[in-house]
């Protein structure tokens, strides 16, 4: 060193430096845990935040700005809730919580902040995007019209669901809920086959057991769901705040589909404990609880997120999202406060009867109510001519039906009228993960409505009833079969031909079982 030229001014020009050394830091972008607990942590500094915003701690912890107060600041934590201790250091990010979207993620299975929970390697994405976004204007919207086509007849018929809508689908548990969303995505495979417009489907799992998702992997694996469907869980073993921005994360995944002119279809299973985990969040933060404990916000919170769901103008990409979000009543109870909420939020509802189920009508579904603001809006031609008739047979059935309960003797009328009430009931009847084609679902139930199936008694289950029909009806008239699939519509010359050739089956069918 003492060949080092000048080597005593560098030495005393260093221990200057050290001796004016201060270390400073911007208050506004530091701070110091002051409590934590229950996944919560109360700050102290961190000024310039704002909400939403990601903030790190040392020991490579990370959370969200969830609540902002005079001397403190609310930290809502992602990991390591249990290291996060009085004293730790955090530090702003300027940064909000992103999640990554793009084409690369169909067949995967995350969380909702992105990262892969399957064996499938790293993830392929394009982009992240917010998973808080602005709903689209309303001069950016167009009208519902095109169908979501579901594959359940009860609900392409009665109650039914456009692309771009947000339906309720509600109920007790173990009722059948889920399984109205996950026909309707194993739908989507038969409509893609046949190069309609289907919807990359998205579905989100809100505090499941890990078993069940597994399970619901599975089946879609099984049957090829998982070529256009993206998984997002936060399991029943996570912190609510994974479970509180899990359905966030969905609909910003199901925005980038729809901005490239894509439809995508969000499952939130299930909003209920969506907002149970917002809930016990908000309660940690020591906000006032209002009705049934909730914060008064849930509603916006709900109203902010399905509002997402969106049918785009053609000049504009012309994409969709649609939401089915599955909310859980306690003894059929639709008057409870988060029924209530979503129901005035949503463009209608799917509500399913326990007793129903119990008595074997499966779906379950209760058409008195159950109910689609958009209606005829979103239904083929073909399904539109059967589905006026329909309701209007179902109502009537409804009030004989009543009627009959406290009157022993009964005309032959009405009579008949109670079995025509009797077989259109049971023609909506349909096993689970077993979604009906358009074409087998119009002729079955064209053939109800039009009374040609009044005398008939079924040897087997509708089902096997309706396959029969219909590899009758592709041999006898393949033409007919395909217009409807095809174009989705008949004419008055096609509807003669369809009652021919049901007719005909049935007097075979008859023949088989005399035999």
């Amino acid at each position: 060193m003492s060949h080092f030229k000048d080597y005593q001014s560098f030495i005393d020009s260093l221990n200057a430096k050290i001796r004016d050394f201060n270390l400073r830091l911007d208050p506004k972008d530091f701070g110091v845990v002051i409590t934590a607990g229950d996944g919560i942590a109360s700050v102290a500094g961190l000024d310039g935040v704002s909400l939403g915003e990601i903030v790190k701690f040392l020991d490579d912890g990370f959370g969200m700005v969830m609540g902002i107060e005079q001397n403190f600041v609310n930290i809502m934590l992602f990991n390591k809730t249990d290291q996060v201790v009085e004293g730790v250091e955090v530090f702003a990010t300027n940064e909000h919580v992103s999640v990554p979207v793009g084409e690369g993620l169909i067949g995967r299975v995350i969380n909702p902040l992105g990262q892969a929970l399957d064996e499938d390697g790293p993830l392929q994405f394009s982009q992240k995007r917010l998973i808080e976004a602005d709903a689209p204007g309303i001069m950016s919207r167009s009208s519902v019209c095109d169908p979501l086509q579901t594959g359940i007849k009860i609900i392409d018929a009665l109650v039914p669901i456009g692309l771009g809508q947000k339906q309720l689908i509600l109920g007790d548990r173990q009722s059948g809920k889920s399984s109205i969303a996950i026909d309707t995505i194993l739908m989507q495979k038969n409509v893609r086959d046949k190069g309609e417009k289907f919807a990359y489907c998205i579905y989100v799992a809100i505090g499941k057991k890990r078993a069940d998702v597994a399970k619901m992997y599975d089946l879609f694996k099984k049957h090829g769901a998982m070529e256009y469907t993206i998984i997002v869980t936060a399991d029943a073993s996570d912190p609510s705040s994974m479970q509180y921005i899990a359905p966030m994360a969905g609909a910003a995944i199901a925005e980038y589909f729809r901005d490239q002119g894509m439809n995508a279809l969000v499952v939130f299973d299930d909003l209920s404990r969506h907002a149970d985990a917002y809930r016990e969040i908000s309660l940690l933060m020591r906000r006032t609880p209002a009705r049934g404990a909730y914060p008064g916000d849930i509603f916006y919170l709900h109203s902010r997120l399905l509002e997402r769901a969106v049918k785009m103008k053609d000049e504009l990409g012309g994409g969709s999202v649609t939401m089915l979000p599955i909310i859980e009543t306690q003894a059929g109870d639709v008057s409870d406060y988060i029924p209530t909420n979503v129901i005035s939020i949503t463009d209608g509802q799917i509500y399913l009867d326990k007793q129903l189920f119990f008595d074997g009508q499966k779906p379950a579904i209760n058409i008195g109510l159950s109910v689609s603001r958009i209606g005829s809006a979103a239904q083929y031609k073909a399904m539109r001519k059967i589905a006026g008739r329909l309701k209007g047979e179902l109502a009537q059935f409804r009030e004989y039906e009543s009627f009959a309960r406290a009157v022993s003797d009964l005309d032959a009328e009405t009579q008949k009228m109670l079995m025509r009430g009797r077989l259109l009931t049971n023609l909506f009847k349909q096993n689970v993960n077993k979604p009906v084609s358009f074409e087998k679902m119009v002729i079955g139930l064209f053939a109800g409505i039009r009374g040609l199936l009044d005398k008939i008694v079924l040897k087997g289950s509708v089902e096997e009833f309706e396959n029969e029909l219909i590899e009758y009806m592709k041999v006898a008239e393949p033409i007919l079969v395909e217009t409807i699939s095809r174009e989705h519509s008949f004419d008055e010359r096609l509807e003669e031909q369809m009652v021919e050739a049901i007719k005909n089956f049935l007097r075979q069918y008859t023949m088989v079982e005399a035999a």
